[in-house]
């Protein structure tokens, strides 16, 4: 499979109201999202179905008890807060304090990034269909941190093989997420949790992760998150539940997180990687090479040889183009040699000046800016002006966010055109199940009465009871699967009675 296995990306959006500093921010993601759904949905708005969601089932074989849990990790409750489904096989809903964006799910890195994009059109029309006359304007960032003590995520899944064993997931995957940030970093004006010590580093949330492994997503941040709900066959597969990553803007930095992920995942699940890896207090070293973005810093390892983030990254490209060689020989798929050459371009650059990686990975590219303005108005890293630049640049407006500014002026470059990312908005992948969900919503929304990643429940006239469709293999309910059975069903009736027959 090497790149390719299913993934898709969660972004929560920064929300701000207008003049009004001090709005409530769980009631501006709620009027953001149900605009989107008048605006969009002009018919029945399916809800999400709950039922087969287990956020609290643990990879290292347990269930944390509800009662002490916190209260952001109970996924599973239907708190009545907005919640959208869209035709594109994505969710848009209100997590907590934030607007949250769920991609459908996808087989390679370019889908990741094309439907990842797509959040980010969604999430900017929810703020014009929200823009009412005698209500303030809302606006979002595409960032993870307010720079006050508060973090929230930018995660991604990777379907797994649940035969791979739990330990040697944390065991090669830790080094890995330590050193990944100098490739997909976003950049963050503010040393520590709140941003008070002054300086610029690579990653706008290595601050706020406190322990290794762990079940949280909010407090005691680990670098391996254990959540083990797979929304697929629990027999056959886990869902690797990534919280350490940043929220990118730039296209390059999404499809070589994604991409050099999967690689390694591959690796892991094949028992290929050998060597031991690991380094010395990862929690403080994933700070330390964020703090550090001469890239120099030497993260110590458990032989007590040292080297950098980039050269351990240089560790993983050559275990994946050796196991490639081994594996697939000449026929390695084009995605994943895309990929590997990418990130081998990527790490030659940052080795010999992380400048000339300005125009793909955001980290480089936001410091560039900040440098520009620094030498310009003889600014120190204390001026209260990069702060401001450093939001700017997250900011989803085209009109007024630095990262679009940016890519106007050639200085930033894309994998996809803006055709494809309008497409995406409303169309979901041909090769998932996401295909068979967004279909049906698109086509029969009076019938749908609700779904989620692993079913679609349906409202039919005749039947006194809802109707459960399980779509729990990711990879049915493609084009090829459904794809003329839903375009010569006209009702809902008619395609279940397909499906049952």
């Amino acid at each position: 499979m090497t790149v390719r296995r299913i993934m898709g990306t969660e972004t929560e959006f920064g929300i701000s109201v207008v003049g009004q500093p001090h709005a409530n921010p769980m009631v501006a993601s709620t009027r953001l999202v149900n605009a989107y759904a008048s605006a969009e949905l002009h018919v029945r708005r399916a809800r999400w179905d709950f039922e087969e969601e287990s956020p609290l089932r643990d990879a290292r074989g347990f269930d944390m008890a509800r009662e002490v849990a916190d209260p952001s990790q109970l996924t599973d409750e239907d708190l009545g807060l907005a919640n959208v489904i869209l035709t594109n096989g994505a969710r848009l809903y209100v997590d907590h304090a934030h607007p949250e964006y769920s991609t459908p799910e996808c087989t390679n890195p370019l889908d990741v990034v094309r439907w990842d994009k797509a959040g980010e059109q969604v999430a900017l029309d929810a703020c014009r269909f929200a823009s009412l006359p005698g209500e303030p304007d809302i606006v979002l960032y595409k960032n993870n941190t307010d720079n006050k003590g508060a973090s929230y995520g930018a995660h991604e899944n990777y379907l797994m093989a649940r035969s791979t064993p739990f330990g040697d997931i944390v065991r090669h995957l830790v080094p890995f997420f330590v050193s990944r940030q100098v490739v997909c970093g976003a950049g963050r004006v503010g040393i520590g949790q709140d941003g008070r010590e002054h300086g610029f580093q690579i990653s706008q949330r290595a601050d706020f992760f406190e322990v290794e492994v762990g079940l949280e997503t909010t407090l005691k941040r680990p670098i391996i998150n254990t959540r083990d709900e797979p929304h697929a066959d629990p027999e056959k597969y886990r869902r690797l539940h990534v919280i350490i990553g940043d929220a990118n803007l730039s296209e390059i930095s999404t499809y070589l997180k994604v991409g050099t992920t999967a690689l390694v995942l591959e690796m892991i699940e094949n028992r290929f990687i050998k060597d031991d890896l690991a380094v010395a207090h990862p929690v403080a070293s994933l700070r330390a090479v964020s703090h550090d973005p001469s890239l120099s810093h030497l993260l110590l390892r458990d032989d007590g040889s040292t080297l950098t983030a980039v050269q351990l990254q240089w560790e993983y490209l050559h275990l994946a183009a050796a196991y490639l060689e081994q594996r697939y020989g000449a026929d390695v798929d084009p995605d994943t040699k895309d990929v590997m050459e990418r990130w081998a371009s990527v790490l030659t650059r940052l080795e010999r000046d992380p400048r000339e990686c300005a125009q793909e990975l955001d980290w480089v590219a936001k410091l560039s800016l900040l440098e520009s303005y620094r030498d310009r108005d003889g600014l120190g890293w204390d001026d209260a002006k990069l702060h401001l630049i450093d939001l700017q640049y997250h900011d989803l407006r085209p009109e007024k966010g630095l990262y679009h500014r940016l890519l106007r002026m050639g200085r930033m470059r894309r994998l996809l055109d803006d055709e494809s990312v309008t497409t995406a908005m409303h169309d979901p992948p041909d090769d998932t199940r996401a295909y068979f969900r967004g279909r049906c919503l698109d086509k029969y929304p009076d019938s749908i009465a609700a779904a989620s990643w692993d079913s679609v429940i349906f409202d039919l006239p005749g039947h006194d009871s809802l109707q459960r469709v399980p779509t729990i293999d990711p990879l049915r309910g493609t084009k090829t699967h459904v794809g003329e059975l839903i375009d010569s069903s006209d009702t809902a009736l008619a395609l279940f009675a397909a499906l049952t027959r």
